[in-house]
């Protein structure tokens, strides 16, 4: 790998943060739904770093801290200046009182910490204190609010401001929200001082409701958009969807699976496959300067970083138009 091989970047509009165009999400890293092992986790971002990704997204609620200490450690001897780092506040890790043996959260760890909402000031200092401390390292790039879907007033009030001093000071280079809607991510875009927004699943080849709020709010605001959950929970993970796939967590309805197929014979049609489309297909929108994959071990890793840099013609994008399969 040399210089020259890492992904073009895209800046987070007004401020120093730039993005690789793939990012590397690491909530598997914390055993989302079932161990990964040590060695796979560290060998997906030696896989990262290797295909040219330079930027690595985490959270304390991955794992209960389990995906930061590992993002951390396999990140530490890398040159800092050369990957950005994000994580998110919001949920605070405490000490468990009642453990049960192992997370219920969706988590394959050990319960002895359990997470608790806290968008204050003070309870923001302390995640991000708490965040350097699990991945040794001596700074995020970004940070976001994570799920505020019931905390909007502390969120905006506090936990924004906040991190807005934070940056003016330089000690975080961009600040945002992450949700799985887009309606909240709109008003964070438009009445605080948000960057960036991490917007799950809503601008994708099977949704694109993020047209009517989030897109347009960030094009009005100058500001930018991470895009995650681009693959609707799998449904858009295979050149060829099969039912019993999910889609957004659930079992796919056939209406959904039956589109997602007539997607797939067209990018067929156009040298290219459903999975290579999902990816590219984000950041056809001026306001996406990247799309972040949840990545498990090297396999995954080499699989996406292939699928990225799948050339993927704009005559794609004008047929689903023209045969109303995307908006």
């Amino acid at each position: 790998m040399t210089d020259t091989d890492v992904m073009r970047r895209r800046q987070v509009k007004n401020t120093s943060v730039s993005l690789t165009e793939l990012g590397f999400g690491a909530s598997v890293l914390g055993n989302l739904y079932r161990v990964t092992p040590a060695e796979d986790a560290a060998g997906a971002v030696d896989a990262a770093w290797e295909g040219g990704i330079r930027y690595f997204d985490t959270a304390p609620h991955y794992g209960l801290g389990l995906s930061e200490k590992r993002l951390g450690a396999a990140l530490r001897d890398r040159p800092s200046g050369e990957y950005v780092i994000s994580s998110k506040v919001g949920r605070l890790l405490v000490p468990n009182e009642d453990p049960r043996g192992t997370d219920t959260d969706g988590f394959a760890v050990p319960d002895d910490l359990r997470r608790q909402w806290d968008f204050s000031r003070d309870g923001v200092l302390r995640s991000i204190e708490s965040s350097l401390e699990r991945t040794g390292l001596d700074r995020l790039d970004v940070v976001y609010l994570h799920d505020p879907d019931d905390h909007w007033r502390q969120a905006a009030d506090e936990a924004m401001p906040a991190l807005a001093e934070l940056r003016d000071q330089g000690v975080i280079g961009a600040i945002g929200a992450g949700m799985n809607q887009s309606a909240m991510l709109a008003r964070f875009l438009r009445e605080t001082a948000a960057d960036v927004v991490m917007l799950a699943g809503r601008y994708t080849l099977l949704d694109q409701s993020a047209l009517d709020d989030v897109l347009p709010a960030a094009q009005e605001h100058g500001k930018s958009v991470v895009a995650v959950g681009v693959f609707n929970s799998g449904l858009l993970s295979r050149d060829r969807p099969a039912d019993g796939m999910k889609y957004d967590y659930q079992d796919a309805p056939p209406d959904l699976v039956a589109r997602a197929r007539a997607i797939a014979d067209v990018c067929t049609a156009h040298g290219t496959t459903l999975p290579a489309a999902a990816i590219a297909f984000p950041r056809t929108h001026p306001t996406v300067v990247n799309v972040t994959l949840g990545m498990r071990d090297r396999g995954q890793v080499t699989r996406n970083v292939a699928l990225h840099r799948n050339t993927v013609s704009e005559s794609l994008w004008d047929e689903l138009r023209s045969k109303g399969l995307i908006r």
